[in-house]
């Protein structure tokens, strides 16, 4: 019995290919040197610098009254603390989006080799379904 299943183009396509993630994102220069500061800053190491930076003008904002000391709160130690620890969230769910982007990829595959599996199994099915009415139509022909 011959079959002549063809598998689909998308098996050797993606075969080819890899999961798409963020490192994939940062192209040229002005990208690679974002993200190398975009790493730097999104530390929680970072953030306790930025803190203990914002924590020097602290005395001066007390001493200057409540208005100063809401505004030392609101315009430095939140801008710059936050945004440290702010990054630091983004660069860990970014993380957890790449995992579940090449879980993703690799479902589609196993999928992919699936589907192509069945489509070569419909196809031997009906070969021999066409070979046993074949076989059918010619003994009731003699």
């Amino acid at each position: 019995m011959k079959t002549d299943h063809k598998p689909h183009p998308r098996l050797a396509e993606h075969s080819k290919t890899k999961p798409h993630t963020t490192k994939d994102e940062h192209v040229g220069f002005n990208g690679r040197l974002a993200m190398i500061i975009t790493n730097s800053v999104s530390t929680m190491w970072c953030a306790y610098a930025f803190a203990l930076l914002a924590l020097i003008s602290l005395p001066d904002a007390i001493h200057a009254g409540t208005a100063a000391l809401i505004a030392w709160i609101a315009q430095t130690f939140l801008q710059l603390v936050l945004l440290s620890v702010i990054m630091v969230g983004q660069k860990v769910a970014a993380q957890a989006s790449d995992k579940q982007a090449v879980q993703t990829y690799k479902d589609a595959e196993a999928i992919l080799q699936i589907q192509d599996e069945v489509h070569r199994l419909i196809k031997i099915n009906n070969d021999l379904t066409e070979e046993i009415h074949t076989a059918l139509h010619n003994k009731k022909a003699t």
